[in-house]
């Protein structure tokens, strides 16, 4: 529903689906138990070119590993031009250049040593909001039915990363009183 909500009925009644958070949450949760080990990498049949300026690219250079360690094959390009190479599979359709320089961000307002550590969950939320489906994406119904497969397999699925309810539901009785039915 307007390229927004995800409509869909269960036993009890309506559940309306934000499918934004609902992704972001699949996938927080997925880069969660892929991010301890190596993640499978996805790599770019056409590189991502994009100017930054000189904070970043100095965050770029000295978080090489840190960046790799998450998925991220980045190079300089040139003076003020970085290369994403490849993006943690999870990720592959997220805005790659938008996604890297809030990571280079995050990165250069926080030892890389933190960042890892400490904000770990942090950055895996930027990383997973950046890469849900965006509102007014037309979703096919076999990709919503997916992600409302994926919200059952998933903990905490009931809200985003930042807190936001991911569902809700109507019942019958309450759709019935709505439209004044059965009175």
């Amino acid at each position: 529903m307007h390229g927004i909500y995800i409509l869909a009925q269960n036993a009890a009644g309506l559940v309306l689906v934000d499918m934004h958070a609902a992704h972001e949450r699949i996938l927080y949760e997925k880069l969660k138990t892929v991010i301890d080990g190596r993640p499978a990498v996805q790599r770019l049949l056409i590189p991502a070119v994009f100017s930054v300026g000189a904070k970043d690219m100095a965050a770029a250079e000295e978080c090489t590993e840190v960046l790799a360690g998450m998925g991220f094959e980045i190079a300089a390009a040139g003076p003020q031009e970085l290369v994403v190479r490849s993006v943690p599979a999870l990720l592959a359709s997220a805005p790659v250049a938008e996604l890297v320089r809030e990571l280079l961000q995050e990165l250069r307002e926080f030892p890389a040593t933190e960042v890892v550590t400490a904000r770990r969950n942090e950055l895996l939320a930027t990383m997973a909001c950046h890469g849900a489906v965006r509102a007014n994406r037309q979703l096919t119904l076999p990709e919503m039915n997916a992600l409302l497969r994926d919200m059952e397999a998933t903990e905490r699925a009931d809200q985003c990363n930042h807190g936001r309810p991911t569902w809700t539901q109507l019942s019958l009785a309450e759709l019935d009183r709505f439209f004044m039915r059965g009175q």
